[in-house]
């Protein structure tokens, strides 16, 4: 699930929790930031249990109907579409996602039984439901795709979900956009035929990017006041006050990737630092860094220092 810059956004976070503490153990630094990554997963499987308790709910809305004292032909014989859904079948037979949901702990539904409500119906009262409904028996791709809109459109985007999660767990909210890119590829890749497995996703997408991780925390913190002092002096014209926040730990950071990651194009650390800039700074923050990393990358050129390894990497 983890991204490049997902991962550059954690180990940013971790360096910010712990500015200013001065101490040769970097243990703590480490465990924060890996416990982060960590509860990615548990945001995944959380969103995974929201998903069996909607089936459920539509199960258990269609039982009553037809145990109604009065019930019309259509409560004896309910639409079950919705709730035979082949993509909420897939996911609700999975034993080995249940256990992880069980073991971990992470099925808030049952005690926060209301957002499960709450999304149902915004499911059933959509025009998307509507339309899926009024249509003849469908096959799998008509149900993943019904399952992809719905989560696009109704679950994922939903206000009150996102403020549950962030109480949940804070660094969640960077996580969402991650998480929910990852289910919407999962549902679009479903057959029937894939293994268990198939739902339970990899965090890493590869042991280079979780090497990736520990060695920009490590390297960043290790060098922090040499990258200090090189960023200070080309900043003689700026507030101390912007050196001391975020931008700091993203100049930092940069440098790192700069003298210690040789095989990533500079093109490419700009970019990314420019990008988060955006995003977790201030409105400034980007021009700021953009005028600092032009400027140093320029004179690592002219002195011939810090060159990366394959061609065009310091272009």
């Amino acid at each position: 699930m983890l991204n490049r810059r997902h991962i550059r956004i954690k180990v940013m976070q971790s360096l910010f929790a712990f500015k200013g503490t001065e101490s040769d153990d970097f243990k703590k630094d480490e465990n924060f930031l890996f416990n982060s990554i960590d509860k990615m997963s548990d945001l995944y499987f959380a969103i995974m249990a929201l998903l069996i308790e909607i089936q459920k709910k539509a199960n258990s809305k269609l039982e009553l109907s037809q145990k109604k004292l009065l019930a019309t032909k259509e409560d004896k014989n309910p639409n079950r579409k919705f709730a035979d859904n082949a993509v909420l079948e897939f996911i609700s037979s999975n034993t080995m996602l249940k256990e992880i949901i069980n073991k971990r702990k992470l099925n808030f539904w049952d005690l926060d039984f209301e957002y499960v409500d709450v999304i149902y119906k915004a499911i059933i009262d959509s025009e998307l439901y509507k339309e899926y409904m009024s249509k003849g028996p469908s096959d799998l791709k008509e149900d993943k795709d019904f399952i992809i809109d719905i989560y696009s459109e109704i679950i994922a985007p939903n206000e009150k979900l996102f403020d549950y999660f962030e109480d949940k767990q804070l660094t969640w909210i960077d996580d969402l956009p991650v998480v929910n890119t990852a289910i919407v590829k999962k549902f679009s890749k479903l057959k029937l035929t894939k293994p268990e497995t198939f739902l339970i996703p990899e965090l890493y997408k590869d042991e280079d990017d979780k090497i990736f991780a520990k060695e920009l925390l490590y390297k960043t913190l290790l060098n922090s006041s040499k990258f200090s002092e090189e960023i200070s002096e080309k900043t003689t014209n700026w507030d101390a006050e912007r050196l001391a926040s975020l931008d700091g730990v993203l100049l930092q950071m940069a440098l790192c990737e700069f003298q210690k990651f040789p095989s990533i194009p500079v093109k490419v650390t700009i970019n990314e630092y420019l990008e988060i800039a955006k995003e977790y700074s201030t409105p400034k923050s980007s021009l700021f860094i953009n005028g600092i990393l032009d400027k140093i990358v320029k004179e690592y050129k002219s002195k011939n220092i810090h060159n990366k390894i394959g061609r065009g990497l310091m272009e």
